[in-house]
């Protein structure tokens, strides 16, 4: 049976660790390393839901891509969330392996799955540190509403925020979570459009002032395109170990 270090590895030739950003604390979080691995949960996020259906499945691993530990923690307890997140892990004996921007820019990561949800031709990256990927819209020539209405229905996203630059959608970019601070990068590559997360409001004014289509489709709906191929891939590498998606984690937020 594989242990949990098999799986670290597994995914770091999938997505090399040592490639993630310097902000970042993406890796092998939780956990003893040498524990046996028979069933491994995949999640966008380990949330405190996410913990305890773990738990209740009996899962050794969870697998996510947003780090369950991302900033400095000085106490481990049940007053606030990540201590109770960290301590249904440690009760249940649990670890955690997160890979994060290293998997956003991995090839077959999270903006090469982004890209093919979207059904862009020939998916390139667009800026240096591989983070994004642009290609040719599935349609050529669509206004920027009705590619919205696609985008939304292709990511199972709760909606769709966007700004109309001008521009019939040709050539798209796409960044998955908060790519906002690309904006230039997919100007400068030739793209007319961009769909990403997290945009704010002056982004969207810059988007506009630049003639670019900029499309807010939600941090959860970009990233979790990626969770079923983990699934996949780590299915693959250990046959005998069960791997399932979570079934309790869905988009936090709800659009009328």
């Amino acid at each position: 049976m594989a242990a949990v270090k098999d799986v670290f590895q597994a995914l770091d030739r999938l997505a090399p660790f040592g490639t993630q950003l310097d902000f970042d604390n993406a890796g092998f979080l939780a956990g003893r390393s040498e524990r046996e691995v028979r069933k491994i949960l995949v999640a966008l996020d380990i949330t405190q839901a996410v913990a305890e259906e773990a738990g209740r499945w009996g899962a050794d691993l969870i697998v996510s891509h947003h780090p369950v530990i991302f900033h400095p923690v000085k106490a481990v307890t049940d007053r606030d969330e990540t201590g109770r997140v960290l301590l249904a892990l440690i009760e249940n004996r649990i670890s955690a392996i997160c890979a994060h921007t290293n998997l956003d820019a991995a090839q077959g990561g999270v903006n090469d799955r982004l890209a093919a949800a979207l059904e862009l031709a020939s998916p390139v990256p667009f800026e240096a540190e591989h983070i994004g990927r642009m290609g040719q819209a599935h349609r050529r020539g669509l206004p920027v509403r009705e590619y919205a209405a696609f985008v939304k229905d292709r990511l199972n996203a709760a909606g769709v925020r966007f700004v109309d630059g001008g521009r019939p959608v040709e050539q798209v970019a796409v960044g998955g979570g908060s790519c906002g601070s690309m904006l230039h990068e997919a100007v400068e590559s030739g793209c007319d459009t961009f769909v990403t997360a997290d945009v704010k409001y002056d982004v969207f004014l810059e988007a506009k002032a630049l003639g670019l289509n900029l499309l807010d489709a939600g941090h959860y709906a970009t990233e979790q395109v990626v969770c079923p191929a983990l699934v996949d891939f780590l299915q693959k590498e250990f046959p005998a170990v069960q791997v399932r998606l979570s079934e309790v984690h869905r988009e936090v937020y709800e659009s009328v």
